[in-house]
């Protein structure tokens, strides 16, 4: 009994073996689904600053907006951050304008010649504003 389970077992392994050999994979088929336009990065830069410029923006689409910015692998141009300023100004929103500037520096990263730049460049639209940064508030040792 025990040779005839033994003979089955080793003829089932065996056929198993055959029947799933590595060597006979099917072909996988290349696929491009995407047959869009790759944006350009002033397109992007201008797609953003048209949305923040909206006048009808309200608080949510202001921080849904800055929230989807944020997301990208990459640190918004001043000209985006000047808009979603005066977007924050135009909904007497401060503490968002704030928060902004906060996530720009923290989105900076470790290259710390980044967040002077764009603070240099938005020193004019923060000055006209009424805007403090949070380095000036004191808030960035907290």
């Amino acid at each position: 009994m025990f040779p005839a389970v033994f003979r089955l077992s080793t003829t089932g392994a065996r056929t198993l073996a055959t029947r799933f050999r590595p060597g006979h994979t099917a072909p996988l088929a290349s696929r491009c689904y995407s047959h869009a336009k790759v944006e350009t990065d002033e397109e992007f830069d201008a797609r953003w600053v048209t949305y923040f410029n909206k006048p009808d923006i309200d608080t949510w689409e202001l921080k849904k907006g800055m929230n989807t910015l944020i997301g990208y692998d990459l640190v918004p141009e001043a000209k985006i951050l000047d808009s979603a300023l005066r977007a924050c100004r135009r909904l007497n929103d401060l503490a968002s304008a704030i928060r902004i500037l906060e996530a720009v520096k923290d989105k900076a990263g470790p290259h710390k010649d980044i967040y002077p730049y764009l603070l240099q460049e938005l020193k004019p639209t923060l000055a006209e504003l009424g805007i403090s940064t949070p380095e000036e508030l004191g808030i960035d040792k907290i």
